[in-house]
């Protein structure tokens, strides 16, 4: 689904990205784990739209859409979730989720979409008429992630689902990745050590210096004793 080969991403004249190469594959979850200010929210920005310059080829479904506009990229199903989830405080959890379907590809899913998110996130409906600047962390997290699946994406860029979460709440958010992805989604997540993200990995890739240093099977990552013991927190 994507497949990306010399990329290269910068901010002004900082060269953040060197000639990354990744794929995703269509279904699967790839994770990308790295020490922070290595690149690995550019490298997410550069995929959706969001980067400020980007060389190279990224090609989603075999079209390249290197330099394309996030507005683009989401009305042909690519979103991304950020870090800092990016809410609108004094709006209700129910708004927030209907701008998510803002988009032109989306609006004519809102309603099946919304039924859907409510399925994966209960406690989201129970909180529909609350502002979002009210929730936890965990329901903000939750919020971001079902807000992300109201654009009707088919590939979800979702950056440190777990920053900032209690144990049993990371927990809760790894059920949540796994479960959409065993309904088709195709995610690329950027972590730092999270093993309960890990766990949910297909393809593991580490960034460290705007390079990969890394690309293997969790089984792989789990097996190399430099990973475990400085990325995977093992």
């Amino acid at each position: 689904m994507i497949k990306i080969e010399g990329l290269n991403a910068y901010y002004s004249d900082f060269h953040v990205l060197k000639d990354v190469c990744l794929k995703v594959g269509k279904g699967k979850v790839v994770v990308m784990l790295g020490p922070n200010g290595h690149g690995k929210s550019t490298l997410l920005k550069s995929i959706c739209g969001l980067g400020d310059r980007v060389t190279g080829s990224i090609l989603y479904n075999g079209k390249d859409i290197a330099g394309l506009k996030a507005e683009k990229l989401v009305n042909q199903g690519i979103t991304y979730i950020a870090e800092n989830r990016e809410l609108f405080g004094e709006m209700t959890v129910l708004e927030n989720l209907k701008l998510g379907a803002y988009s032109r590809s989306a609006r004519p899913f809102e309603k099946e979409n919304l039924e859907k998110v409510f399925s994966l996130f209960p406690r989201l409906k129970d909180r529909r008429p609350q502002l979002a600047s009210t929730l936890s962390g965990g329901e903000a997290r939750m919020l971001a992630i079902a807000r992300g699946l109201m654009s009707n994406a088919s590939f979800l860029a979702i950056d440190e689902p777990s920053l900032g979460l209690q144990p049993n709440l990371r927990d809760e958010v790894a059920n949540i990745i796994r479960q959409i992805n065993s309904d088709g989604m195709t995610i690329l997540v950027v972590e730092q050590n999270i093993p309960q993200i890990i766990k949910l990995a297909d393809t593991i890739y580490v960034l460290e210096e705007g390079q990969v240093s890394f690309e293997g099977s969790r089984e792989d990552a789990l097996s190399n004793d430099h990973l475990k013991e400085i990325f995977l927190g093992m």
